[in-house]
């Protein structure tokens, strides 16, 4: 499978472990990122229009050193998967996706004809986060998540019932069940549970198998066993109830 995100640091987070978690279980994933730290959708259009070559190609979730734009990367390979997604400080807000998203998918359908386009939800920030109260006026996390959720819900919608992977809601699933070390800087993944838990999301909904079980821990930061188990459990739940067409 063959997986291309449209994307910033939060896919950057989320595909980290993607190809790894994807070889644990016998499978291939080819996992490419297009980085731009902090690209909202509104940057991503004026760059689709530019054909602005400002793009970190990430493959495998690590840095290649190749500057590209969206056309060429869309075009440099037959992709299974593009995946879109708002930045997270404008998640909250449906109004700050278009006219982009719709332009964005559009232009994936001319340039990679043969991908299906999933939408990449992003995560709310930590409790007590500066960027949550002092940013954006919220004093829930959880508040944050239900607003982001809905944006999500009605880009979906908006661009033909694109399927959401669901790493938001995986991570308040998390919280949830009182797991810590989700956010390295409060708003970030953690370099080892966090990303470790979105890649588990991504792999559910890319290939519709279980990540129960997945024996890949060769990350970043140390994930003790216990942790993995609720992580996968919590991805599980979380792709189980995202798995239908909005």
């Amino acid at each position: 499978m063959k997986v291309l995100a449209i994307g910033n640091s939060f896919s950057n987070d989320a595909m980290r472990y993607l190809r790894d978690i994807a070889k644990a279980d016998g499978e291939n994933i080819k996992a490419v990122n297009l980085f731009i730290g902090g690209c909202p959708l509104s940057r991503h259009y004026a760059n689709m229009h530019n054909d602005s070559a400002d793009y970190d190609f990430e493959y495998n979730g690590e840095r290649t050193g190749i500057k590209v734009s969206i056309r060429q990367a869309l075009q440099s390979d037959i992709w299974d998967v593009v995946t879109l997604q708002q930045v997270s400080g404008q998640s909250v807000d449906y109004e700050t996706y278009q006219p982009y998203l719709n332009s964005l998918a559009g232009y994936v359908h001319i340039h990679a004809p043969k991908a299906k386009i999933m939408l990449h939800q992003t995560w709310a920030y930590e409790q007590g986060s500066a960027r949550l109260t002092e940013e954006l006026g919220y004093k829930s996390q959880g508040d944050m998540f239900t607003d982001l959720k809905a944006a999500y819900e009605q880009a979906a919608k908006a661009i033909g019932g694109a399927e959401i992977i669901p790493c938001g809601e995986a991570f308040q699933k998390l919280i949830d069940e009182n797991t810590s070390r989700l956010h390295r800087d409060t708003f970030h993944a953690s370099l080892g549970l966090g990303r470790l838990a979105l890649g588990y999301v991504w792999y559910e909904m890319l290939t519709g198998r279980s990540c129960i079980g997945n024996s890949f821990n060769d990350t970043d930061e140390p994930v003790m066993c216990r942790e993995m188990e609720i992580a996968q459990k919590c991805a599980h739940k979380a792709v189980d109830k995202y798995r239908r067409i909005y």
